[in-house]
């Protein structure tokens, strides 16, 4: 194994690999002022994203639907948890809002995960991704999506609607997921995603990791193949960054080099594409992730 810097994930500490720059400029505001307007909640502020301001500088932004609110408890996650409450009625057709008014060409919807719900919402997206298909008719659309507990009816429900991308993130190795995600299953996930990559017409399946966790490099390796066994088409693989000192500490910080071998290691399984880096995260940059696995394919 390479050499690794190891922290508790405290200030101050990290490695010069992991320092970003900020972006100037008014975009970011824009973008900002459109989700406040609309009443919207973005992962990229729920989930403390060290790429907001890059993302929100270049005009995109991925929309997070069902609420602010997490039935789950994942150690990992910064987005608040508790009782969801009520569906917004309305929140498809501002999500289409705002995505014209961006004149976005690939948009992401994700959600808090909502066990409270009888098809843990799969319905609510379904109808987000109609409004903004019918604003944005010529965009790529983008789903990140809980496991639905793995109910097939209510990914039919998703994958009825017609998304050009079904992810649901498999997040890290079956080891660590008593403790780190303990109402998810390892199993029931890639389940998932084998279940929409068959019976999905036409789209592509994705889904992602966090290294830094306490992971061994040999559990990450097999983990891909779990997903290419799957089917699954797109990976993302980036650094776990712990969101506050009460969260899950960091274990170690990977060094850039590793995860290009694990951008080789995935293109030698034959996925499509595959973005692996300390700032990779699921939608990061995801209409080029996208682009890329469409051209493989």
């Amino acid at each position: 194994m390479p050499s690794e810097t190891t922290t508790r994930g405290r200030a101050g500490r990290f490695p010069p690999w992991l320092v970003k720059r900020i972006p100037s400029g008014d975009e970011a505001g824009r973008v900002r002022r459109l989700v406040a307007e609309l009443g919207l909640a973005t992962v990229c502020s729920g989930a403390h994203c060290p790429n907001q301001v890059e993302c929100f500088a270049r005009g995109t932004a991925t929309f997070m639907i069902l609420g602010d609110r997490c039935t789950r408890s994942c150690r990992f996650c910064a987005v608040t948890k508790g009782d969801a409450g009520p569906l917004r009625d309305d929140e498809p057709e501002a999500v289409a809002e705002a995505c014209a008014r961006l004149a976005l060409r690939h948009v992401v919807i994700t959600s808090v995960t909502r066990d409270d719900l009888p098809d843990g919402g799969a319905g609510h997206f379904a109808r987000t991704i109609r409004a903004v298909r019918s604003r944005l008719p010529q965009a790529a659309i983008e789903v990140l999506v809980p496991d639905f507990r793995g109910d097939t009816a209510a990914i039919d429900a998703v994958l009825d609607a017609g998304p050009d991308v079904f992810n649901h993130n498999i997040e890290t190795v079956p080891r660590l997921y008593a403790e780190v995600r303990p109402e998810a299953d390892y199993r029931r996930s890639l389940d998932v995603l084998a279940y929409a990559r068959r019976v999905g017409r036409g789209l592509m399946t994705k889904s992602g990791l966090m290294v830094g966790l306490g992971e061994r490099d040999e559990e990450v390796s097999a983990v891909l193949r779990d997903l290419r066994g799957a089917g699954c088409d797109l990976l993302t693989i980036g650094q776990y960054l712990a969101p506050s000192p009460s969260h899950w500490p960091v274990a170690r910080f990977v060094e850039p080099e590793r995860f290009k071998a694990w951008e080789e290691e995935a293109r030698s399984l034959g996925f499509a594409a595959a973005s692996a880096g300390p700032f990779v995260r699921s939608s990061y940059e995801a209409e080029g992730v996208y682009q890329r696995g469409a051209c493989h394919g």
